[in-house]
């Protein structure tokens, strides 16, 4: 019988969907591996932009007021390169559907809606698209986070 699942020893029928409802998988698996692919191109476009602040630092133009933070280049390049090592790989680890992974996601995503608050002033433009996309990276992987795994195990 289609939706239905046999119990062994009783022969009883239980419907299928009173046993998986807590993982039933949804559109939001899109969303997840949308933030998967999101935070591992925003990681490559951090360590892009730390490696160009350490190597020429002509290319990389912070204004000298109206920042939040003060900050120079050796400082500002390791903390990107860093910084995009790690967001790329905890976007990575959102397509095992493991619960670290969402975790440290949503705490990087966290941390880089922040910083970008604090450079407002020099890239208004860029500063409030990334804020925007960590609050949906944000937003997929607490609310519907776990059903990446679901979907691994149902493949």
């Amino acid at each position: 019988m289609a939706g239905t699942t046999s119990m062994s020893g009783g022969g009883a029928t239980v419907p299928r969907h009173s046993m998986d409802a807590e993982s039933e998988v949804t559109g939001w698996v899109g969303w997840i591996v949308f933030a998967g692919t999101v935070m591992m191109l925003i990681g490559t476009f951090h360590a892009f932009e730390g490696l160009l602040a350490l190597i020429r630092k002509s290319i990389v133009v912070l204004p000298n007021s109206g920042l939040v933070v003060n900050i120079n280049y050796t400082q500002w390049g390791w903390t990107q390169l860093i910084a995009g090592v790690l967001v790329f790989a905890a976007g990575l680890g959102l397509f095992t559907g493991r619960a670290w992974a969402r975790a440290v996601a949503v705490i990087l995503a966290s941390i880089s809606a922040i910083v970008n608050f604090a450079f407002v002033a020099a890239f208004p433009f860029w500063s409030l698209t990334m804020i925007a996309l960590c609050i949906v990276v944000i937003y997929a992987l607490t609310a519907h986070g776990g059903e990446m795994k679901a979907a691994r195990e149902s493949a």
